[in-house]
């Protein structure tokens, strides 16, 4: 009984700070989420794994996933993969598998040469055992202008992830950028 006592993520103290720092990343990925005319996902909060995201469709059908996500049915990992398509998000970290904060991007299926593509900002690096490029919240939270970071990593490592897999960028893309800045 006593552990239960101990701070936890749902701790006032903590969520005060969570609170905020979700709620900017949702704006911007609302931002991205503004810029396709395709299929896309709300930013949605998945409370498994406590990160916020974002994904955008090709359009086109995927190859069948091979399942094995900690956690989740085959079935449901296979009906959620069963199309194309490019992630963005941010995750508070694991104990264990990334101990920091920070934004990620993955496609599914990953095309060749995804982890060799020329993602920006410059802290950003692609993680071998994720399959993920990774920009870390620290570098965000500490630059100039934090919602331009987090926007230029969301829409290149999308240019990657589209441009490799052939996707047909012209019908997917809006060249409005409304409410590009807050």
């Amino acid at each position: 009984m006593g552990d239960c006592l101990k701070p936890t993520l749902t701790s006032s103290s903590i969520m005060s700070l969570f609170r905020p720092a979700i709620a900017r990343v949702d704006r911007v990925l609302k931002i991205f989420r503004g810029r396709f005319v395709g299929k896309s996902s709300p930013s949605h909060f998945w409370w498994g794994s406590f990160d916020i995201s974002c994904t955008r469709f090709s359009g086109k059908r995927a190859p069948l996933h091979p399942g094995g996500v900690p956690n989740c049915p085959d079935y449901v990992t296979r009906e959620a993969y069963s199309h194309e398509c490019m992630s963005v998000g941010w995750w508070p970290g694991s104990p264990g598998v990334l101990e920091e904060p920070t934004f990620y991007a993955y496609a599914y299926p990953e095309a060749a040469g995804f982890p060799d593509a020329a993602v920006t900002p410059s802290h950003a690096y692609y993680h071998t055992g994720m399959h993920e490029w990774l920009l870390p919240y620290e570098a965000v939270r500490s630059a100039a202008d934090p919602d331009s970071m987090i926007l230029e990593f969301c829409e290149s490592t999308y240019s990657a992830a589209a441009t490799l897999a052939g996707w047909d960028r012209a019908a997917l893309e809006s060249t409005v950028h409304v409410g590009a800045t807050f």
